[in-house]
């Protein structure tokens, strides 16, 4: 029988277990051009309108993009973090897995 792998560190543990939410996706600034053609973004150099904060995600395997404010980018910002940093963790603990099982199998 393999040794058992050593845990992730309580620390992290406990962020994850006293983390609200996770958002998937990436929240991001973007300067956009409109349609008028007589407009400001229109001319040289453009003068872009933004910046809007616009977040993505694959939802069905699409591509999904909502524009929120900048009080929901604030508000959220939390949740997509903790998102990124649970995807940061399942990607340590499955090298951790794929290295023990390597080395007991091997």
């Amino acid at each position: 029988m393999p040794e058992k792998p050593s845990a992730p560190p309580p620390e992290q543990v406990a962020d994850l277990i006293g983390s609200d939410y996770a958002l998937p996706g990436t929240l991001a600034s973007r300067f956009m051009r409109c349609g008028k053609t007589n407009c400001r973004c229109k001319a040289q150099p453009p003068i872009l309108h933004g910046p809007y904060q616009h977040w993505t995600r694959t939802v069905a395997g699409k591509t999904v993009t909502r524009t929120l404010t900048p009080e929901q980018a604030t508000r959220y910002q939390p949740w997509f973090d903790n998102a990124r940093r649970l995807r940061e963790l399942l990607t340590e603990l499955e090298a951790r897995s794929l290295k023990a099982f390597l080395a007991a199998e091997s």
